[in-house]
């Protein structure tokens, strides 16, 4: 809807949907500019954030991973038939969403605080970094001044010393340049001293409050892996048949004594297997009623093909 057709309808309070066949009470509050171009992705928007305040429990709430990818396929799941289902799977999802909602409504509104608590301390801390991160660049600043500042009162004492004759020129400078650098030294301690003082109380705070350490409750070791198979648990046994180690053959004694066949890494068990698969692999196949269904088959496209003569 356009901003004059809300404000027109819904300026004075609630009122019914001007749709027609549709009997919802809208409010002029509920109404927002949409932020997608497709306002089917602002649909879904809105049906994602108002799932989301429902189902808001956090993942160090539960158990296991297990535990927590299910709670969220049960989110998607819900968010789909809205979203996407028919009429009678949206009714169902929108009466499971407000009998949870009316079931845990406690758990949500302390998972709520909890999740305030949570953005409070976040942006508290973000807070306390820029606040540090500006002292510390208010401190540069005023270093690079008092260094500039011993300069050049260090350089006026020894054009002092210097023309007062006062000892040597080399030494002076030297004396000048020692007392510079100590300056500088302490200078660093005390800002290092004091950064080191903030972060200390920063942690402190930070354990005195509300510090939630995200992450499940208990940890699960994962199944332990299974040797892999290549053909993923698939019976290779042969049914119709036993498979011996050797086989009593009189053209076949000869291969067995012979290296010349081995040598070269053939096997035995490999031609007897092949073997025995080709004599038994007929066996499931029945002739006639193979012959039946080619014929059914035959007489049905006949009668097909005839159909367009028996018609004109």
């Amino acid at each position: 809807m356009c901003t004059s057709c809300v404000d027109r309808l819904f300026t004075s309070g609630p009122a019914p949907c001007p749709v027609a066949g549709c009997h919802k009470t809208l409010r002029k509050k509920n109404f927002h500019p949409p932020f997608f171009a497709d306002l089917a992705v602002e649909r879904e928007v809105d049906v994602r954030r108002r799932v989301g305040a429902v189902f808001n429990r956090r993942q160090e709430e539960f158990e296991t991973l297990r535990d927590w990818n299910d709670y969220l396929e049960q989110i998607e799941s819900l968010v789909f038939d809205i979203v996407e289902g028919t009429d009678m799977e949206r009714k169902k999802a929108e009466e499971r969403l407000k009998l949870y909602a009316e079931e845990y409504r406690e758990e949500i509104k302390e998972s709520a605080r909890a999740e305030r608590e949570e953005e409070e301390l976040v942006k508290r801390r973000q807070a306390a970094e820029a606040d540090g991160a500006r002292r510390r660049r208010m401190a540069e600043v005023k270093e690079e001044e008092e260094v500039k500042a011993d300069l050049a009162r260090a350089k006026q004492e020894a054009i002092d010393a210097l023309a007062r004759g006062n000892g040597d020129a080399n030494q002076i400078a030297k004396q000048v340049q020692k007392i510079i650098m100590q300056k500088a030294e302490r200078r660093r301690r005390d800002l290092t001293s004091a950064e080191s003082a903030s972060a200390t109380n920063g942690l402190e705070g930070g354990r005195k409050g509300s510090l939630t350490i995200r992450g499940l409750k208990k940890k699960v070791a994962p199944a332990a892996e299974k040797p892999y198979d290549a053909f993923d648990g698939l019976n290779r046994v042969p049914s119709r048949y036993v498979l011996q180690d050797s086989y009593e053959n009189e053209w076949l004694s000869a291969a067995v004594n012979d290296i010349r066949h081995m040598a070269g890494g053939y096997s035995l068990q490999e031609y007897y297997a092949r073997t025995m698969f080709e004599a038994f692999s007929g066996l499931g196949v029945f002739i006639e009623a193979e012959v039946a269904g080619r014929d059914e088959a035959k007489v049905e496209t006949i009668s097909s093909a005839r159909a367009p003569d028996d018609v004109f």
